[in-house]
């Protein structure tokens, strides 16, 4: 799914906690195999990047803040005591990149940080390394978070947020809520994209929970289409945060970690829950053909710390992933954490098998129907 018409939430995180400097550490490996990726020359370029070292484990992930974060979430801890050295690297996993290097024969990354769809997409592709559980845990992840190919590394949702002075003291509770104007009038915002907005429409719509998949495409679009000249679709988590800013609207659908921004710099005029929220998980993949073999199993089974995924979710604001971790989140972060028992219990988490076979196509009609 690399021809999106918005930025995947990974993007989205750096966008939201990106300073003026990367902090990108650059080896010679990650290096050009991004030239390679762009179709550039190394000879177009004077500097000389760092050899890389003989036992290295190159973690490829979207750029920015991300590296930082996840340097000193796992790459540092995992450093100290493992024969092999994990260096993050920001070039950005996109599946056309991961498709050409197995194709080539010339894998330069070992893990990459994308989604368990992606995994199902490309590991039936035959791109892709199966998940070694004799040396990660499977125990330390819920049993939907185990893929054949990918592993679960983090929690993101798709949640109601809403300015807590725009109706009277009332609170919206529900999608049902959402799609009802004449009860909360005012604009909303969604997505301009349909991960976790057809459920938002079929939830309001009366489809129970446990009945979403497969998503009934066209309820859901004409659900959508039916308040579709009070909704602003934004593209960006940085358009979905700034139209509450801006007081624009009263309501949204949007990521977690925009919705948690909007609440502390509004000191809660803004607020959000996770009641009928989607899950989604973020997760490890390996491309088939990887330079470090099964040594980088052992880091994917270091980053199932919980320790490790609380400081992740400290610097960035993606839920651990391993249920264990609850009980070590701060108190005054607990009712934010998306992966907490009591968070995760209210939401639905998204189906990967139902993505992996129809979102390409009916992204192109919710486009059509938003439009």
């Amino acid at each position: 799914m690399d021809n999106r018409a918005t930025q995947t939430f990974q993007d989205d995180c750096l966008e939201l906690l990106r300073q003026q400097t990367e902090g990108r550490r650059v080896n010679r490996r990650a290096f050009l195999s991004t030239l390679a990726a762009l179709g550039v020359s190394p000879a177009l370029f004077r500097l000389t990047p760092a050899h890389a070292q003989a036992k290295e484990i190159v973690v490829v992930n979207w750029g920015g803040d991300a590296v930082t974060a996840m340097t000193a979430a796992w790459a540092v801890p995992f450093n100290k005591n493992a024969g092999f050295k994990a260096v993050i690297d920001g070039s950005g996993p996109s599946s056309a990149k991961i498709k050409a290097m197995v194709d080539s024969g010339k894998v330069t990354w070992d893990v990459v940080d994308r989604n368990l769809i992606a995994a199902l997409e490309l590991g039936r592709q035959n791109l892709l390394e199966k998940i070694d559980y004799s040396i990660v845990d499977k125990s330390k992840v819920r049993p939907e978070h185990a893929g054949e190919w990918g592993l679960g590394s983090y929690i993101y949702s798709n949640v109601l947020a809403y300015q807590t002075d725009a109706f009277g003291g009332r609170t919206p509770k529900t999608w049902a809520d959402f799609y009802n104007t004449k009860d909360f009038p005012g604009k909303r915002t969604m997505r301009k994209h349909i991960d976790g907005q057809l459920e938002t429409a079929l939830l309001a719509d009366g489809v129970a929970p446990d009945k979403l998949y497969p998503l009934d495409v066209k309820r859901a679009l004409d659900k959508i289409k039916s308040i579709k000249k009070d909704v602003i679709f934004w593209a960006t988590g940085a358009e979905s945060q700034q139209v509450f800013r801006d007081r624009e609207v009263v309501m949204g659908s949007v990521f977690n970690t925009r919705a948690l921004v909007a609440k502390r710099e509004s000191n809660g005029k803004v607020d959000f829950h996770y009641n009928q929220a989607s899950a989604w998980v973020g997760a490890w993949l390996t491309p088939r053909g990887n330079p470090a073999g099964k040594e980088v199993f052992k880091f994917m089974a270091a980053t199932q710390d919980p320790a490790s995924q609380v400081e992740l979710f400290k610097l960035l604001g993606n839920g651990p992933v391993n249920p264990a971790a609850a009980a070590m989140v701060p108190a005054d972060m607990k009712t934010l954490d998306p992966g907490s028992p009591e968070n995760y219990a209210m939401q639905i988490p998204a189906d990967p098998e139902w993505y992996a076979a129809n979102s390409a196509t009916v992204l192109n009609q919710y486009l059509e129907a938003i439009s």
